[in-house]
């Protein structure tokens, strides 16, 4: 037992919130050919070339009106090193970090081709070509597993995401699986951020924009009402929206209001994915799968699986049952 310890070494605040040094260099002269890739409330993506080692990375780094900001600088710091200390193959490899000439921090990363899976599972919904084919409930399981193994990774190091959503796992047009953006990722012992007044204005705006609040949905009863403990349970809470989702494509909760959702999630018990109105006619809905759902969303987190291993003991026990009848 000693050695399997020794063999997830624990991630500390005091290496990755601490701010570079002042002289701190690098050969930024090697990126070329900048092209937009993404852009967020934070950060902005683009891709470049690294001319050194002849490869096309994301390159990732702050806005500039958010570069001098304590807070974001932190979380940036946070996320890059927390990326790179977890090395797992379902953690997207981190290739440098520093800061651009004119004093911003960026970090370089794996280039990802592919779609997340929030993006797939709207191809399911709106019936696209060959949709159910090529994302069937097995691959969805698998995709979803894939995620699970990156997230016992981190909890074995100490680290909890707190972000889980389809949008934040990667799938790659060869089948690889990626859990991404650990930006409000928390380490064993940090105190809790959760529901500050920047989150609870961000998560109105979402609604006030008309667009799909996504943290929102999977966030669980201990995030939403701000206990001071949130744990690794609150990460199973997630997956199980996720999981939910996969069988019905559909969300267990979301009211026309963020505070009607937030009061969902606290108060009520969604219904079997089996009961809701079928997107696909050939979907079938294993009842194994929906009470696994089902207690991962259990609102208190003792009832829930106590870890992430236990989840995926469940997940796999179903597709080898599977494959036994089968």
């Amino acid at each position: 037992m000693a050695e399997l310890k020794d063999a997830y070494p624990s991630i500390f605040l005091s290496l990755t919130d601490v701010d570079l040094p002042g002289d701190f260099t690098n050969d930024y002269e090697k990126y070329l050919d900048f092209k937009p890739f993404a852009k967020g409330g934070k950060a902005v993506l683009q891709t470049c070339m690294d001319s050194a080692l002849g490869r096309v990375v994301v390159h990732k780094s702050l806005h500039s009106h958010l570069q001098d900001n304590v807070r974001e600088r932190r979380r940036f710091l946070r996320e890059a090193r927390i990326s790179a200390q977890l090395q797992h193959p379902n953690t997207i490899p981190i290739y440098e970090f520093g800061r651009t000439p004119d004093g911003n921090l960026f970090f370089t990363m794996k280039r990802i081709a592919g779609f997340n899976l929030y993006q797939i599972m709207d191809r399911l919904k709106w019936g696209f070509p060959n949709a159910q084919d090529e994302f069937s409930l097995d691959r969805l399981l698998d995709i979803l597993l894939q995620a699970c193994y990156a997230l016992a990774n981190a909890h074995a190091h100490g680290v909890f995401h707190r972000d889980i959503k389809p949008e934040n796992v990667l799938v790659g047009q060869y089948g690889e699986v990626y859990l991404v953006d650990w930006g409000v990722a928390k380490i064993w012992g940090m105190p809790n951020e959760e529901r500050t007044p920047e989150q609870k204005e961000r998560a109105e705006n979402l609604t006030a924009t008309g667009q799909r609040p996504g943290t929102p949905l999977y966030m669980a009863p201990e995030q939403i009402i701000g206990n001071y403990y949130v744990d690794n349970r609150a990460d199973v809470w997630s997956i199980g929206v996720m999981l939910y989702e996969l069988l019905c494509l559909e969300v267990p909760f979301k009211g026309r209001t963020i505070h009607e959702t937030f009061d969902q999630i606290i108060h009520e018990t969604p219904v079997l994915p089996s009961a809701r109105k079928p997107r696909h006619p050939r979907r079938v809905i294993p009842s194994e799968l929906e009470l696994i759902a089902m207690r991962a969303m259990s609102k208190k987190p003792a009832d829930r699986p106590a870890n992430i291993s236990e989840l995926i003991h469940q997940l796999r026990s179903f597709r080898n049952q599977k494959l036994l009848i089968s």
